[in-house]
């Protein structure tokens, strides 16, 4: 039995908030059971200096968690002086999937900059902003199209992120933090509704996992993220 009594193949209680901050262009709070991600994207009327006079623009995101989004205080990295390299890799990981349905070009020499705050944690956190992140970005793409600051929406597709995991030999999705830190293997899918892959993050503890066993990550993955995606349309009035 999984530690809330869901099916193997069953998210946790998905909601998403639009507009949960409203200084923001586009925002989200993205609530994957007891983990929830404040989404905040941010247009600015300018590029980073490696691409100004490229005529494209660029979408990144960055990634914090709160002190006490866990069980016990957790040091601000601020305070180290530098993000860790685990926020390094969320951020990274952020910015590629939303540049992944993003015609740059199409946005012009302005970047957006999505920033996913972590205010509680219990497993998920980087696929729930991922899957926030996306809705943040097109609520701001919305508004630049509203202001007529561009003729069309540069969001060329939609995204979303689930985790999925084999514990006590079991294939499982959407995993919460009691069942992900005793997981055998746990990956991480960045998908498109349609099935296309925008990147795997995939990791075996003490044994390799058999391609059976991934096909039943990824099927679970797939139906997983067929399903947030029509909760993003419904949160987007669709």
């Amino acid at each position: 039995m999984r530690p809330d009594d869901r099916a193997a193949d069953a998210l946790r209680p998905v909601r998403f908030e639009m507009g949960a901050n409203p200084y923001a262009e586009g925002s989200c709070l993205a609530v994957f059971g007891h983990t929830r991600v404040l989404c905040a994207a941010s247009v600015e009327e300018t590029v980073p200096p490696w691409l100004r006079g490229q005529g494209r623009g660029w979408v990144t995101g960055e990634y914090a968690m709160l002190p006490r989004a866990t069980h016990q205080r957790t040091r601000r990295e601020v305070s180290a002086g530098k993000p860790s390299g685990r926020t390094q890799e969320i951020q990274r990981l952020i910015g590629r999937s939303l540049r992944a349905v993003t015609d740059l070009r199409a946005l012009g020499e302005r970047q957006i900059i999505v920033d996913c705050d972590v205010i509680q944690a219990d497993g998920g956190t980087r696929t729930a902003a991922i899957t926030g992140a996306w809705l943040a970005l097109k609520q701001a793409c919305g508004w630049l199209v509203e202001e007529k600051v561009l003729k069309a929406d540069p969001v060329t597709g939609r995204i979303a992120a689930i985790s999925a995991g084999i514990v006590d030999g079991e294939a499982r999705l959407d995993l919460e933090y009691e069942e992900d830190r005793v997981a055998e293997a746990d990956a991480n899918f960045v998908l498109t509704p349609e099935g296309g892959v925008v990147e795997v993050q995939a990791t075996a503890e003490d044994e390799p996992i058999s391609q059976t066993e991934f096909d039943q990550l990824f099927a679970l993955a797939r139906r997983g993220v067929g399903a947030l995606c029509e909760m993003q349309e419904k949160a987007l009035g669709g």
